[in-house]
């Protein structure tokens, strides 16, 4: 399928028995049954049966294994009766996939070994080929027979995000190179983020052309930035993204933490759903999004933690704060933590279903 063809054409090649599922017409802003529920990092981490199956298997050996992926990406559609399922992944797959060296430590995350931090260091950035993840095309299309009318969301990191850890050469709490390079070096800096915006597009096309639903950009480290900078500085790579997937007609998620401020932007990038963090209540983070956009969100993942009858009194504050929107997708405002009761999710998706069952 090419990347030009129309949201119907869409429709009728492999969406057409999730179109019309609640998570869907929320994404669109029409008339649900029911509020739909997922939950970031649904697929594994709190989950027994997730540990059992990875249990020996390097994180990044992991999402290359099309059938234990095909497994985790399901373990919590059957546990907890989600409206999505999330494809197991992590967003320095395609990164690993061109090549680049790198790994995901315990306890500490992406390392990179060879930092980007000059001109010639972007040499490391080819472009992705749809054959470099030829796993995830096979893992998507088993999924996608063995979801059936539950829709597949697809996802990626956003080219921010990719730099900082490439810059950085790992996680990092104040993104002091990345701010450095970003401010001291402009012309290296957007050549950097327009590489990253070029494998993003490869990476969520395949994923779409494959089966996806729905498709998320994580820009998990953009809260570090004012206003004026990403707007300057990182927004243009990010609309290039969600512009190149636009044909698809899939809907278009946006999600970064710590984001209040940049709210507004995240929408204007051009997502069609912005992902709210629990910072902000949904009903002022749609008066700063603006109209034409619906919203994702945004319980604390801490809350899980607490007594079932203290998740449900903060849940139906965040039900209460979404009545007026004009399309809301249930979601905690960041992934689920490791240590999280796999009970009170399913508790949770089966509270927000029958507060908002129509």
């Amino acid at each position: 399928m090419s990347a030009n063809e129309s949201p119907a054409g869409q429709q009728q090649t492999g969406q057409t028995g999730t179109y019309d599922s609640a998570f869907l017409k929320a994404c669109r802003r029409e008339p649900v049954p029911h509020t739909p529920v997922w939950f970031m990092r649904q697929a594994g981490r709190s989950l027994p049966e997730y540990r059992k199956v990875r249990e020996g298997i390097p994180m990044l050996e992991s999402c290359t294994r099309p059938e234990l992926v095909t497994e985790i990406t399901l373990q919590p559609v059957r546990r907890h009766g989600v409206d999505a399922a999330v494809y197991y992944s992590d967003i320095v797959v395609p990164l690993k996939a061109i090549g680049i060296d790198l790994d995901i430590k315990p306890g500490v995350g992406p390392v990179i070994a060879n930092p980007i931090r000059s001109r010639d260091d972007l040499e490391q950035l080819r472009a992705l080929e749809p054959g470099d993840v030829s796993y995830v095309t096979e893992a998507i299309g088993m999924l996608v027979r063995e979801l059936g009318t539950t829709p597949l969301i697809g996802f990626a990191g956003a080219p921010f995000t990719l730099a900082s850890y490439l810059v950085e050469g790992g996680p990092s709490r104040n993104h002091e190179r990345t701010k450095a390079l970003m401010y001291g070096d402009p012309q290296l800096w957007a050549d950097l983020l327009d590489r990253l915006s070029d494998i993003t597009v490869a990476f969520l096309k395949v994923q779409i052309e494959a089966g996806a639903s729905a498709v998320q950009l994580f820009d998990s480290w953009v809260g570090a930035l004012s206003p004026a900078d990403y707007r300057r500085s990182v927004m243009p790579a990010s609309v290039k993204v969600f512009d190149a997937v636009a044909p698809y007609g899939v809907p278009r998620i946006h999600y970064g933490v710590g984001t209040g401020e940049l709210l507004g932007l995240l929408g204007e990038a051009g997502a069609d759903v912005v992902g709210v963090d629990w910072r902000v209540p949904l009903d002022e983070a749609a008066r700063r999004v603006g109209p034409g956009k619906a919203l994702q969100g945004n319980i604390d993942p801490a809350v899980l933690f607490a007594p079932r009858e203290a998740v449900e009194t903060k849940a139906r504050e965040v039900l209460d704060a979404a009545a007026g929107l004009e399309g809301h997708v249930f979601n905690l405002g960041h992934g689920v933590m490791p240590n999280t009761d796999p009970d009170a999710l399913t508790r949770l998706v089966e509270y927000v279903h029958e507060q908002t069952a129509r």
